[in-house]
């Protein structure tokens, strides 16, 4: 519970005083700016971070830094490119809608930005992401490409399965936090995961937060619901101790 109460502490401290550091790094030729912040004593584990459809902002870093604070390793991990932070819908969905074409694209990004976090942490891996994040971080759930992943977790995200992809039976658990008032994301597209899953055989929980909209956590935006950010934080603080601790 301390550290909890620690972690939203954090949340509301100012960008100036993050507790992390940029980390410039390349995949296929390309620079990207990600964002690493470390436990302060020994690492739990690793966290990768994927950031909401306006590329990596000071939101994740402040969730990188939360999750820091609880005592694990993270690095929130840029698929747009360094210094492509687009901040109106049009160039927004132009960014996100260029990866979901290309998904192949986007799952490489994904492992690069992994093998650059794994750089100065190789521990078991929880992947997460918020929105846009989310539905990537289920892209490589479906995918399997990636080694030492001991689970999944989407807040808000969309979890639609593309045609002609399915989960492997081996994927690693899965964490979907939902909003029950989200009108992006439907209770249609959530029944479906779970015919999909329970088919596969994959461990999951699905949390859905009564009265929550899109976006239920992101801070300071009209869509933010104090309550469900703070029990899906729970939720996820439980699935990292189940996932990498033990």
């Amino acid at each position: 519970m301390k550290a909890l109460i620690f972690a939203f502490a954090l949340a509301i401290v100012p960008f100036a005083a993050r507790a992390g550091e940029a980390v410039t790094y390349a995949v296929d030729g390309e620079i990207f700016e990600g964002y690493r912040s470390a436990a302060p004593a020994d690492s739990k584990g690793l966290v990768l971070i994927i950031h909401d459809w306006d590329g990596l902002t000071e939101y994740e870093m402040k969730r990188a830094d939360m999750l820091a604070g609880t005592g694990y390793d993270v690095f929130a991990i840029d698929l747009f490119g360094k210094g492509n932070r687009p901040t109106d819908t049009a160039a927004k969905k132009n960014e996100t809608g260029k990866l979901y074409q290309d998904r192949d694209r986007m799952r490489r990004l994904i492992v690069g930005g992994l093998q650059e976090a794994r750089m100065s942490n190789d521990k078991k891996t929880v992947v997460m992401g918020y929105c846009f994040g989310g539905a990537a971080t289920l892209e490589l759930a479906r995918s399997g490409q990636a080694e030492g992943i001991a689970g999944y977790a989407s807040f808000h995200g969309a979890i639609a399965t593309p045609e002609g992809q399915t989960y492997p039976s081996d994927t690693p658990p899965i964490l979907v936090a939902h909003g029950g008032a989200d009108v992006s994301v439907s209770m249609e597209d959530v029944a479906a995961l779970v015919r999909e899953l329970e088919s596969a055989g994959v461990p999951y929980e699905i949390q859905i937060y009564s009265g929550a909209p899109h976006g239920f956590t992101k801070f300071g935006s009209d869509q933010y619901q104090k309550r469900a950010d703070e029990e899906s934080w729970k939720a996820f603080s439980d699935f990292l101790a189940a996932n990498l601790v033990h």
